[in-house]
């Protein structure tokens, strides 16, 4: 049964107190996120390290990239993010001219390295990679790795500069030490003294944790990116581990099917992504049908203010949407008969958490955390809270329109959901 709960969680109301001054237009057959505020829109780099326009890659008649343009400030450390198949290690390569693309054009530190028409070598780009494997040369010691690109300089300086590397990698007594006498952690420290010691305008990673175990795959992207930072190096990764891109990353570019679907801050992608994609591969996501009508928002968890979607303003009257929520937005509860809202069908222990699936009773199925200490049992009745602390990310339905899926009557009135539902959306 739905209720009629036409409210807003306490912190929202706080943020709606604020002026607010959308500046995107409704694109409601997109399946975008239909505003975009100053702060969401892709920077332009004052620095620019790295530069793709209108990047593609075809491999035949297959498209592995497609029109890719991102700039990449000095300094920065940018994940390009994403499934596999979705074209990101292409990217990657076509950086480091392992791959020339189709058309566009890449420049690095001012000059242009690739075109449709031809690329410079690999070795002429000043890029350093870090291969998942590492690729250590396992007949060498780890000093004698780390001094491998350095054949420029004399013995003194390359002892010089390879004793730096070691204090940097926080590695100094490890250096007479082969390869096999070493941790995995310690191996991919070594793999990053390597590629750093001919200090290359910009560094690429590819996979660069993919071969730890879980628990030193956290310690060592932490480290990694200390050391990064420290050395004030200009960085491009790449993984399909969103926790990893989160926590590591200056800014994300999350790519699917070929395409740039969203480049920005970490926290920006998490909270405000820009499309359905983006919102169901950042952590686990549900979605509630609602209706917008006379600044009201119905959905299968009750009534609420339409000011709790992000960025709504009164040009989206009338319009179904999706209503973004995580696990953290929303709180299952013990009610009676009608003052429940849905079914408690799975859930999942997560160490300091358990995560709920509720299936509503609209149809719509979310997913609540909650403490270890709280406990419900499979198939029980639940009332459900929304508790976000943020305004929430939303995505017109495609195709829906007032008059067609979901009549209003004189008195304002909403069909029901099932009948939106069963419309078709």
């Amino acid at each position: 049964m739905l209720l009629s709960r036409l409210r807003v969680p306490a912190v929202l109301q706080r943020i709606m107190s604020q002026p607010n001054t959308p500046s995107r237009t409704a694109t409601a057959q997109s399946g975008q996120l239909p505003l975009e505020r100053t702060a969401d829109r892709e920077r332009t780099a004052d620095d620019a390290i790295v530069e793709l326009s209108g990047v593609s890659k075809a491999f035949g008649d297959e498209t592995a990239v497609e029109t890719v343009s991102l700039q990449v400030e000095r300094g920065e450390l940018l994940t390009l993010l994403g499934p596999s198949g979705c074209g990101k290690t292409t990217t990657l390569r076509m950086i480091a001219g392992l791959e020339t693309p189709t058309a566009g054009t890449i420049t690095i530190d001012d000059k242009q390295v690739a075109t449709q028409a031809g690329a410079t070598a690999p070795e002429s780009r000043d890029v350093g990679i870090v291969f998942q494997d590492f690729a250590l040369f396992p007949h060498l010691t780890v000093r004698e790795n780390i001094a491998f690109g350095l054949s420029e300089l004399d013995d003194e300086a390359t002892a010089e500069r390879v004793d730096e590397l070691l204090e940097l990698v926080d590695m100094p007594d490890h250096g007479e030490k082969s390869p096999e006498q070493l941790s995995g952690g310690q191996k991919q420290r070594v793999a990053l003294a390597r590629s750093l010691a001919p200090e290359p305008a910009v560094l690429l990673l590819d996979e660069p944790f993919s071969n730890l175990d879980v628990r030193l795959r956290v310690e060592m992207r932490e480290e990694v990116r200390a050391i990064l930072k420290k050395a004030g190096v200009t960085a491009i990764s790449v993984t399909h581990d969103q926790e990893e891109a989160l926590s590591i990353s200056d800014r994300v570019a999350v790519m699917n099917d070929g395409r740039l679907e969203q480049l920005d801050k970490p926290e920006r992608i998490f909270e405000s992504p820009k499309s359905r994609f983006v919102a169901s591969f950042l952590g686990r996501a549900s979605f509630l049908t609602g209706y917008v009508h006379d600044g009201v928002l119905k959905t299968g968890l009750g009534t609420f203010d339409a000011m709790t979607l992000d960025g709504y303003t009164d040009q989206y009257e009338g319009i179904a949407v999706d209503v973004l929520v995580r696990p953290d937005d929303l709180r299952a509860g013990r009610a009676a008969g009608e003052q429940t809202d849905g079914e408690v069908a799975s859930r999942q222990y997560v160490g300091p958490s358990f995560i709920y699936r509720v299936d509503l009773d609209n149809g719509d199925t979310v997913h609540c955390m909650h403490n270890h200490v709280e406990d419900f049992d499979l198939g029980e009745r639940v009332s459900v809270e929304l508790v976000a602390d943020h305004p929430l990310a939303w995505y017109p339905r495609e195709g829906a329109k007032a008059d067609q899926f979901c009549s209003v009557t004189g008195n304002g009135s909403f069909c029901t959901l099932s009948e939106t539902i069963d419309s078709g959306y």
